[in-house]
């Protein structure tokens, strides 16, 4: 691994608070814990984890940059499918997980230059620190957007999550030739360590033994995200769910060259493999089985509405028309405007590996991102 950026004194004693927290915990559960558990800690113990203390996450001074970071483009096309989804349910939006607040403001100033605000648009975040952020930058919507601390037992309209399966902790799952084990954290001489437990039942068993993998992979299973996508099931009455990550369908996420799976840590724009490092201080991800969300959303009574590359979704929603609007001649403003959309829709860059899936109710009219560009046979 190549060397990471050194931490300032007060980042490494956060770190540390983080780690005492963890190694608690594994001495209470008798030396070992899921990896999926360690994941939950690091990344959202209360005031400890990474997404809930008030660190600078996005964009360029962050760990890592997202597609509404990029550009303005994103949210202003997202915008077109939201309004489609508003005329055809209720006139709200709930995003989960809505980061810097930038993909919020980018749509709704795009709705407003339409003429067509929902009615409420409310926010689900974890982390106080993001809702502080969030706050100041949506002030000039703010009699329209409310924070929740949880899901309501029930809404119509557009479910939005961009990037937010992806930081759902996972459980690791490796295929030996004797069995099915799970990859958990133990602790040896005062480091973390990895340490696996054969599996002979239960959920996770199931969802590994029901996959074609051969023995010696070690990939990642989210029972988090399969659950989280039920409990917007049940929570939907009309409208469309539609989440924007990075993943593949199953035969692509469990291909034997892929073998040693999908996770990663993101740290000041350094990406790595290693999950013990400086628990508190990085970010850590999976790709995303976006059959396992297809399955889970139809099996509780959702409705398959779709599923494409982010390319495709946003040339389908009129990103070129958007772009268009800035002449080339204005060189100043339309090449850096270029530049990010092909940041977007480069395959080399966002456009391919990240994709698009929505799910609904009570929707029967074809949603215009997947117009073209259908990816559903990759499911």
């Amino acid at each position: 691994m190549p060397p990471l950026p050194e931490p300032s004194a007060e980042a490494r004693e956060h770190s540390e608070k983080t780690s005492a927290l963890i190694r608690q915990e594994i001495e209470a559960a008798a030396g070992w814990i899921p990896f999926s558990r360690y994941m939950e800690l690091a990344l959202y113990a209360p005031g400890l984890g990474y997404y809930s203390a008030g660190m600078h996450k996005f964009g360029a001074a962050g760990d890592f940059v997202t597609a509404p970071e990029i550009s303005a483009l994103f949210g202003r096309t997202l915008a077109r499918q939201a309004a489609q989804v508003l005329q055809l349910a209720a006139g709200n939006i709930l995003e989960i997980g809505a980061g810097s607040g930038r993909l919020a403001f980018d749509l709704l100033t795009e709705l407003d230059r339409q003429g067509g605000l929902p009615e409420r648009y409310f926010i689900l975040e974890v982390s106080a620190d993001l809702r502080d952020r969030q706050r100041r930058l949506l002030q000039p919507f703010a009699p329209r957007v409310t924070w929740l601390d949880a899901l309501p037992a029930a809404f119509s309209g557009l479910v939005l999550g961009n990037e937010v399966l992806d930081a759902m902790p996972v459980h690791l799952v490796a295929w030996r030739e004797d069995g099915i084990y799970e990859r958990g954290v133990s602790r040896e001489d005062g480091a973390f360590r990895w340490s696996e437990r054969k599996l002979a039942g239960g959920e996770l068993f199931n969802a590994a033994a029901g996959l074609n993998v051969p023995p010696g992979t070690v990939s990642e299973i989210s029972l988090a995200a399969r659950g989280f996508i039920a409990t917007l099931a049940d929570m939907l009455v009309q409208g469309v769910i539609l989440m924007l990550d990075y993943g593949f369908g199953e035969s692509e996420y469990y291909h034997p060259q892929r073998h040693t799976g999908t996770l990663m840590c993101h740290t000041r724009h350094h990406a790595h493999d290693d999950p013990f490092y400086l628990p508190g201080l990085q970010d850590i991800t999976a790709h995303v089985d976006f059959t396992a969300i297809a399955t889970a959303g139809i099996a509780h009574g959702l409705n398959f509405l779709g599923y494409t590359s982010q390319a495709h979704f946003l040339l389908n929603c009129g990103i070129t028309d958007l772009l268009a609007e800035t002449p080339p001649e204005k060189a100043s403003a339309y090449l850096p405007l270029s530049s990010q959309a092909q940041k977007l829709l480069n395959p080399a860059e966002m456009g391919e590996l990240f994709k698009v899936i929505a799910l609904g109710k009570g929707i029967d009219v074809p949603l215009i991102g997947f117009a073209r560009g259908d990816k559903s046979r990759m499911l």
